[in-house]
């Protein structure tokens, strides 16, 4: 039996400038086009993962469910991205992104050795696709499912809907900034 681990992570900032994220950081995120969370499994790829990778970028790849699919194909650069750590003992937000490159193919779709590869994708008319994000700030304060659960201005956030399974959804900028505010941003 696998162990999981837990979706906490020491609080880190990059070396861009962006420790005392502040008001002017939120204020931003705020104007952004929309707002976004992002589910990811902190031990395949974790917020941790994305801070470390060249330029604390990376391809969202690997999403084959067609609504999530769709809602990266509406993302555009600049929109921001709570990062959400999933399938493990305690799954909260842990922090934010950016994404930073809009939806193209995701060619993993064509590779029949990638655990991603649909013998249905047509290269000219891919089936799956991608995103770039950017990683921007790990929370001072992972916010759990739980306490997510307990905040009466986030009833209606689709995350906590009843069946709600998706990886990739979008949230409210009242959402957004409420959660933010729980991570000590």
């Amino acid at each position: 039996m696998n162990e999981r681990r837990e979706c906490r992570e020491a609080p880190a900032r990059t070396e861009s400038g962006l420790r005392s994220l502040g008001t002017g950081f939120l204020l931003y995120m705020n104007n952004t086009r929309q707002h976004w969370l992002m589910k990811s499994e902190p031990d395949v790829f974790g917020l941790a993962h994305l801070q470390k990778r060249p330029g604390g970028t990376a391809p969202w790849d690997g999403v084959r469910n067609y609504q999530a699919r769709n809602f990266m194909r509406a993302m555009k650069v600049g929109d921001a991205v709570l990062f959400y750590h999933s399938s493990c003992d305690i799954p909260g937000v842990a922090g934010l992104a950016e994404v930073v490159g809009e939806a193209r193919s995701d060619d993993s779709q064509f590779d029949p050795k990638s655990e991603f590869y649909d013998v249905g994708a047509k290269r000219d008319n891919p089936r799956w696709s991608l995103v770039d994000v950017k990683y921007i700030a790990t929370f001072k304060h992972f916010v759990s499912l739980t306490e997510l659960r307990e905040q009466p201005t986030l009833k209606k956030m689709r995350l906590l809907m009843p069946g709600s399974r998706l990886s990739v959804m979008p949230v409210t900028p009242a959402e957004f900034k409420k959660i933010c505010a729980l991570g000590g941003e």
